[in-house]
């Protein structure tokens, strides 16, 4: 019987590994089935109708400045990356001598990082260019259906959004999966390749902090000066064809909330990824399963399928039901099929220890559901955050920005308690199997909270299709708005913008989530690669295999208590709020631009309020695409050079602390931001759709005091929200992927 048990065992584990060494192919035929079905999605809307001559026209303007906006963005950032790549590579080739990967010179290691920045940044560009793209393509046909019913432009919406989602998912997929192959069977030695494509994180967040940064600042400025002169100062509706900005605030929608989100959660996707193969490099060492290494791409791969089910069945009942609903009912379809994929997964890969990591696995998942409900909670309307924000309004601005201030402060209670939970839970977990896995329990444990980020990032591509969702939707609001369709069809509109407002923020609260989740893991990875640089230029200074091993042992331990490591720390947070500050000032120096050319318009030009000559749209947008190009620079630049310049001087140690503590910052930050931002905005929202009443029980909608301070409060709350909070998300990531990148430097 003893003898019986014994083979069975071995012909169990010979399975697993067998299995979980050869399952990569789903890879590549989930990317297959992400870009059919975009291709299947982006043919759906562009057969459509595409509504009046009128709204055609509005539509064609928005076209015509998000393109010219996005060739001058992206030729920026072009060259900036360009030079980038060579700075790194030459830095790589003279310093990075003792990195232990077998069959690998310094030049080659410097060429190949080079190669995949340059890579990481085109497909960063790609995905954001094809997130804005989709949007106005979308936008005008969502308008159309909203003529027949809310229900059939909400398809019309989450589809186009969906285009982009699957897209930017199957490139990042793409690019880490040819790169991880390329890489690993050019040197033959496929567990050493996750630490050869780390440039290529580094590529894609470098380009979408500068195109985050970038169209936030252009939205921005265009809807604080639309909405300050327009509707506080000239006392006209939202997207008013009469306001000079409007168009400028139709584009930056695009140009912000699509392309720079879209190459948000492409580098967001492809670092974490990067990070958690890093991780099982070291299982597959031990075990001698390179599964654990591909785990994360095949996982995602399923994700994929889950995350189509899931926006084919997201439709509305009729027209009188919730959008939010709908589409809350396709995420979780996408959720459900995700924990058994994940589960089958697991259990194919993962050896027999898979358990462990299936419930990390579905650790990640509930994360990402409670940041769903708790983002959804504080930021809509029919809730007691946002009411209490609108119910403050009635004593002015002063009141309703302590509300939103004080609800944003709230938000980072419960989110960082999740996300606490979260990873104790998947730590423990993991750390579960280390005797099976025979590896250190820390190692096992931090391979759970890989395993946790994986399943979060499962239902990304819904989740981008959601976010993408907003901005057609309120396009599609502004278009309605401009070609003068009947109210019965603003009212559609209205509805699907407040449900847009929601999901764009429920996205944001996503992103942060799984950044949070990711902290974790990139840091992790970073010290793995500094221990590794560590040994070997220990045995390359003549020391024994004993003092090496040591020597790298101590570079897992990061004190606090050190002098450099405190003050890197003391760094990584100020850069956050130094960060933060510059963002939000180029959004009120450009604001203020915008202002001024609003007003001089309405003052020279008195036929424009009379509806007998028309604004001059195109100033508007020219201001913002000037002010935005300018503006990006400095904060961008910050966020590239300061970790940089903390490494060489102060060391890997410190190097850490930033790392470490700047993460924790940035995501305090970032909840603030993007939650109270988006507080704000349903806020004012709320009053307009008539749920703040008087005294009297009379609704105080537009015109009233009550409104004027509720959109006072929403234009503070727009360069929190769609501005500094999203480019903080990159900013975390980007601290990861340049530490990982430039580790030899720092020692």
């Amino acid at each position: 019987m003893l003898g019986l048990g014994l083979l069975l065992g071995l012909v169990k584990q010979s399975f697993f590994m067998t299995v979980g060494s050869g399952i990569i192919w789903v890879v590549p035929i989930a990317i297959a089935i992400a870009l059919g079905f975009a291709y299947y999605l982006i043919t759906f809307v562009l057969k459509q109708d595409t509504g009046t001559k009128e709204m055609q026209k509005v539509s064609d303007v928005i076209y015509e400045g998000a393109i010219a906006f996005i060739k001058r963005q992206y030729s920026t950032i072009g060259v900036l990356a360009v030079v980038t790549a060579v700075v790194i590579g030459v830095l790589i080739a003279i310093f990075d001598k003792y990195i232990e990967v077998p069959g690998i010179t310094p030049m080659q290691f410097g060429i190949q990082t080079a190669i995949a920045f340059l890579a990481g940044a085109i497909l960063s560009s790609l995905s954001g260019v094809i997130a804005m793209w989709t949007a106005v393509k979308s936008n005008v046909r969502t308008a159309s259906a909203a003529q027949q019913g809310v229900s059939k432009a909400l398809t019309m919406a989450l589809r186009g959004g969906a285009v982009s989602g699957f897209l930017v998912v199957a490139l990042s997929l793409l690019g880490v999966w040819v790169f991880y192959e390329l890489y690993g069977r050019m040197i033959g030695n496929m567990q050493s390749a996750p630490f050869l494509i780390v440039g290529l994180g580094f590529g894609a967040s470098f380009v979408a902090l500068f195109a985050q940064l970038g169209g936030g600042i252009y939205t921005k400025a265009a809807d604080v000066g639309a909405d300050l002169v327009g509707k506080v100062e000239q006392g006209i509706p939202e997207d008013d064809p009469r306001n000079p900005a409007v168009v400028a605030d139709l584009v930056g929608d695009n140009v912000g909330d699509c392309a720079g989100r879209g190459a948000d959660l492409f580098e967001s996707t492809v670092a974490e990824n990067i990070g958690a193969m890093i991780l099982g490099a070291a299982v597959a060492k031990a075990t001698g399963n390179d599964g654990w290494i591909i785990f994360p791409l095949v996982l995602r791969s399923f994700g994929i399928i889950a995350s189509l089910v899931g926006v084919l069945m997201a439709t509305m009942k009729d027209d009188k039901e919730d959008p939010m609903a709908a589409l809350n009912r396709g995420f979780y379809i996408s959720t459900g099929l995700s924990v058994l994929f994940l589960a089958m997964t697991s259990f194919l890969m993962l050896g027999p220890a898979w358990y462990y990591f299936f419930g990390a696995g579905l650790v990640g998942l509930a994360n990402a559901v409670a940041f769903l409900l708790i983002t959804q909670y504080y930021t809509e309307r029919g809730y007691p955050p946002v009411r209490g924000i609108a119910e403050a309004s009635k004593t002015g601005p002063a009141t309703n920005i302590i509300a939103g201030l004080a609800v944003g402060f709230e938000t980072t209670a419960l989110p960082t308690i999740a996300i606490s939970a979260a990873l104790l839970s998947s730590y423990w977990l993991g750390s579960m199997a280390s005797e099976t896995l025979g590896v250190s329990a820390s190692r096992a444990g931090m391979v759970g909270t890989a395993v946790a980020t994986m399943g979060m990032l499962m239902t990304a591509a819904y989740i981008l299709a959601m976010d993408t969702f907003g901005p057609i939707a309120d396009n599609a609001g502004g278009i309605v708005e401009m070609s003068n369709a009947p109210e019965s069809v603003r009212k559609g509109t209205d509805a699907l913008d407040a449900t847009g407002n929601t999901t764009k923020a429920l996205t944001k609260g996503y992103a942060i989530g799984s950044a949070a989740l990711a902290a974790f893991l990139l840091f992790s990875a970073y010290l793995d690669k500094a221990s590794l640089v560590v040994h070997a230029k220990s045995i390359a200074a003549g020391m024994s295999v004993e003092v090496a091993d040591a020597a790298a042992r101590q570079m897992q331990v990061v004190d606090l208590g050190e002098i450099k490591v405190f003050v890197g720390a003391m760094m990584g947070a100020m850069l956050v709020f130094l960060f933060t500050s510059l963002a939000i000032k180029a959004v009120g120096r450009a604001a203020e631009g915008m202002i001024q050319e609003v007003r001089r318009q309405f003052k020279e030009n008195p036929g424009i309020m009379k509806g007998t000559s028309k604004p001059d749209y195109a100033k508007a947008v020219d201001i913002s695409t000037k002010a935005a190009l300018n503006e990006m620079i400095l904060p961008g630049a910050l966020a590239v050079c300061m970790p940089i310049l903390v490494g060489i001087v102060l060391g890997a140690s410190a190097a850490a602390g930033m790392l470490m503590v700047g993460t924790i910052a940035g995501i305090m930050v970032a909840l603030l931001m993007n939650n109270g931002g988006g507080a704000w905005d349903n806020a004012k929202k709320s009053i307009e759709a008539g749920m703040l009443k008087d005294a009297k029980g009379n609704a105080l909608k537009k015109g009233s005091d009550a409104h004027a301070a509720a959109v006072v409060g929403d234009t503070v709350g727009d360069p929190f929200k769609d501005t500094a909070g999203p480019s903080l998300h990159v900013l975390i990531k980007l601290l990861a992927t340049i530490t990982l990148v430039l580790a030899p430097l720092f020692i």
